[in-house]
């Protein structure tokens, strides 16, 4: 049950036990009087409004004589139901109900008239009056009966009301939903993108204003990065951190970033954590908002921030939508930074060294001085394969050292020469660490083991935030260490569609049955692996590679020979 949910089971639950509160409108103070009696002991009514549980307290009877200190209280005081008679000193007939029922809204009404109005009560009916009844006619049977169906019929219309709204609000929203699916499809930037999906929420009619903020690395505090609707200044006016240690921190923004969940304010006018925007919000006609976290995997890219000009208007399967477009923009900025990773000529790079990983050949690289370079990673399902090749050390003193190394499951000769050995290890321990480089839009270009050291290089797009980067690799390992950064160019591009088809066409797993097959020598003359043993050391079937390769070559030669 979602945190909304909750506190509206609460709401409904203490209504339940609450005590009946009756509004009587009447001037005769004779007729007043008998209806007072009339409920004052009347057990049948508490039985019945408590919808057969143990009846409630006796209903609480509050009596105006004047239909301003009566609007003045349906105002003022919570009321369940108003008995109005029709003619009193400052109003007359129908537009006496009229004047309640525009402030009581859904509050049910039951006319009272005399015996010559009865077809005036049918009219008050007709005008939003839930009943009426004869005064001369009234009986405490009737009386209770009638307050009762009153008080149902409101609550099933009320309800139903809700559960149009309910389905009118999932509609629009799944209609954003698709429009935004569109624009993950068609556009190419993050900045974009986010722009697109902040234009889409604001152009409904149901919210007002619309905006995407990510966290300032080396602070946390959230800055807005794109924006749509009825702003106003409000984004220069106030202040947002995710640090839940500050007031700034404990709104719906914040507290979205920090838990990864969708947080609703119901309504900004009373809920206490929007205490510290609620004067900036509600001066723009802001009455409820949503904070949706944009994460994917444990990449926090930011929060998406809806308001709307209407109370409660995230409640119920609502939240549920928003979070799924979340969900949706956040893959789609994992997309499009792994892609710009891929294809950006101008590269930053970042180098690591780390501590405790492969250490026997590390201090086997001290003591012979040697040099091992993995030159290719490929990631598969449950491990990772890398090719490389290794100078100045026996092909038994490397492989002593890869037996006693934890880490690593198996290694395989591509080849052996008397000063060069090319290898195929695979390495479950190192996935993770890999996998959370590429989700953040990275790529590890080489690593090196000599001198006693084991480094990596990591390539990012220039302009990538670097910080974070270096934030991620740390939290991943306690046992790297950042060392240098430099900005450089990749090798001039071919003008071929190759490099295209790769980054462009082939999907994660195409592309890894390919690299594989290359690495591990399957196209070699004769086989250096087999299908069977590339399938195993990627975790997946021999049919499963065969199809993976059989697609990607037919991919690449459509781009090779194809118009």
């Amino acid at each position: 049950m979602s945190e909304t949910d909750a506190r509206l089971g609460s709401e409904h639950s203490q209504t339940a036990t609450d005590t009946l509160h009756i509004l009587l409108i009447e001037d005769n103070p004779g007729d007043a009087r008998l209806i007072q009696e009339m409920l004052r002991d009347s057990e049948e009514l508490a039985q019945r409004v408590s919808q057969g549980t143990a009846p409630g307290p006796t209903p609480e009877i509050s009596r105006e004589s004047r239909l301003e200190a009566g609007v003045e209280t349906v105002r003022s005081e919570a009321t369940d139901i108003v008995l109005l008679d029709l003619n009193l000193p400052d109003s007359q007939g129908v537009q006496t109900l009229e004047t309640v029922h525009e402030v009581a809204e859904e509050t049910p009404i039951v006319v009272l008239t005399g015996v010559r109005d009865q077809q005036v009560g049918v009219e008050a009916i007709q005008r939003g009056a839930q009943d009426f009844l004869v005064k001369d006619e009234v009986t405490s049977e009737l009386l209770v009966r009638t307050i009762h169906h009153a008080i149902e019929r409101a609550r099933q219309q009320r309800e139903r009301r809700q559960q149009r709204d309910h389905l009118e609000s999932l509609n629009r929203l799944n209609r954003i939903v698709h429009d935004i699916t569109h624009a993950v499809i068609t556009t190419e930037t993050r900045a974009e993108l986010e722009q697109q999906v902040c234009d889409r929420l604001a152009e409904s009619d149901a919210y007002r204003f619309a905006w995407i903020g990510g966290v300032k690395p080396g602070s946390d505090r959230v800055v807005p990065k794109a924006a749509a609707g009825v702003e106003d200044g409000y984004l220069d006016e106030i202040e947002i951190t995710a640090n839940e240690n500050e007031q700034t921190g404990q709104g719906p923004a914040g507290a979205a970033v920090r838990t990864g969940r969708v947080r609703v304010i119901n309504d900004t006018e009373s809920d206490p954590e929007f205490e510290p925007w609620r004067e900036a919000a509600y001066s723009r006609g802001y009455r409820s908002s949503a904070a949706i976290p944009i994460i994917h995997e444990d990449l926090v890219y930011g929060v998406l921030c809806v308001y709307s000009s209407s109370p409660r208007s995230f409640e119920g399967p609502e939240a549920g939508v928003l979070d799924r477009i979340g969900d949706i923009v956040a893959h789609a900025i994992t997309a499009i930074e792994r892609k710009d990773a891929l294809v950006s000529d101008a590269v930053v790079e970042l180098e690591f060294r780390i501590g405790a990983m492969a250490e026997e050949l590390v201090e086997l690289s001290a003591a012979e001085s040697c040099t091992i370079e993995f030159e290719q990673l490929v990631s598969g399902d449950e491990a990772l394969l890398a090719y490389g090749s290794a100078h100045g050390l026996s092909k038994e003193e490397f492989t002593d050292a890869i037996d006693r190394t934890d880490g690593i499951e198996d290694v395989r000769f591509r080849s052996v020469r008397r000063d060069e050995l090319e290898f195929e290890l695979i390495a479950p321990a190192a996935v993770s660490l890999f996998e959370t480089i590429a989700t953040h839009g990275g790529r590890v270009a080489s690593a090196t083991i000599a001198d006693g050291e084991f480094r990596f290089v990591v390539e990012l797009p220039r302009g990538r935030d670097t910080r974070r980067m270096i934030e991620h690799i740390k939290s991943q390992r306690e046992d790297v260490t950042y060392l240098a950064q430099r900005t450089t160019e990749r090798g001039t591009r071919s003008d071929s569609s190759t490099p295209s088809v790769l980054e462009d066409e082939l999907t994660d797993k195409q592309r890894a049955a390919l690299e594989t097959a290359y690495f591990a020598g399957y196209f070699d003359w004769p086989r250096g692996s087999t299908g069977e043993e590339i399938a195993e050391r990627l975790g997946i079937a021999p049919a499963t590679f065969n199809q993976h390769l059989r697609t990607a070559e037919r991919k690449f030669f459509d781009s090779v020979f194809g118009e």
